[in-house]
């Protein structure tokens, strides 16, 4: 179903990764490794990356940090979506977003249901926009994040892909 234009030229885009977790250290964070590794095997810039611990106030610190830069294109947070006390992803970020893309949820979820059934209802994916950066908030599993990158990111975040994408609409973003 996706198609690539190949007749266009890539543009690369910089996305930074955050990982939002107690427990992870960078060098046991596969969900963050999984995610630098396909952004950078599509052709993409490794913004930044980081780890958080699931703290609304340490997430949108960091996440204020990167909207604000005109060097962060994309975020990708990857943990704290489920609905357990911890997880507090979504509320950190909701609040940032001037728009939500809803249809990031839904094709994640179509995407999660294919593998893992209707154990898909325990996240809260999202994504949304904010300040001219695309924001995706991702599961922390590492097969959550192959989902979201392989189904629709790698498609959306590649300028090529037909008959239309994000990266097109980017310098867009902070019309009024």
């Amino acid at each position: 179903m996706p198609r690539i234009d190949e007749s266009r030229p890539f543009i690369p885009v910089n996305i930074a990764v955050l990982t939002v977790s107690d427990t992870r250290t960078l060098e046991e964070d596969k969900s963050g490794a999984s995610l630098e590794k396909m952004l950078t095997e599509a052709g993409h810039m490794l913004a930044e990356r980081t780890i958080v611990k699931d703290d609304v106030e340490a997430i949108r610190a960091v996440l204020k940090g990167w909207i604000e830069t005109s060097g962060v294109d994309v975020v990708i947070t990857t943990g704290g979506t489920g609905f357990t006390g911890r997880d507090i992803t979504p509320e950190a970020v909701r609040p940032l977003f001037e728009k939500e893309i809803e249809g990031f949820s839904t094709l994640f979820h179509m995407q999660s249901f294919e593998k893992i059934g209707t154990s898909t209802i325990q996240s809260r994916a999202c994504g949304g926009v904010a300040n001219g950066t695309y924001i995706f908030c991702v599961p922390g599993s590492p097969g959550a994040c192959k989902d979201a990158w392989n189904g629709i990111l790698k498609y959306q975040l590649d300028n090529r892909h037909r008959p239309c994408n994000f990266v097109e609409i980017m310098p867009r973003l902070l019309e009024r």
